[in-house]
């Protein structure tokens, strides 16, 4: 959660995507650390199952928004060439 914060006060769309994929890293990390607690015989099954679903949940959540901001940025960037161009005549 502090990768996206950190990266959404950016105020940049680039700067926080390049965040959320840092976020999105960190949830891979936390699946890995999941696999060690299991077999390290730290968590049971049921519970390891639990949070690896959430923190894949998370990941898929994150990469929607990934999505949604690269396409938004994609827009207004097709907005702007078209007022320029039209500007331009």
């Amino acid at each position: 959660m502090a990768n996206i914060a950190e990266g959404f006060i950016r105020r940049s769309d680039k700067e926080f995507i390049q965040f959320l994929f840092i976020a999105m890293a960190s949830c891979a990390e936390v699946q890995s650390h999941l696999y060690i607690a299991l077999d390290q015989g730290f968590i049971e099954h049921n519970e390891f199952n639990q949070i690896y679903n959430q923190a894949d949940k998370t990941a898929r959540m994150i990469s929607g928004l990934i999505k949604y901001l690269r396409s938004s940025t994609k827009q207004t960037k097709q907005t702007k060439q078209t007022k320029q161009t039209k500007q331009t005549r």
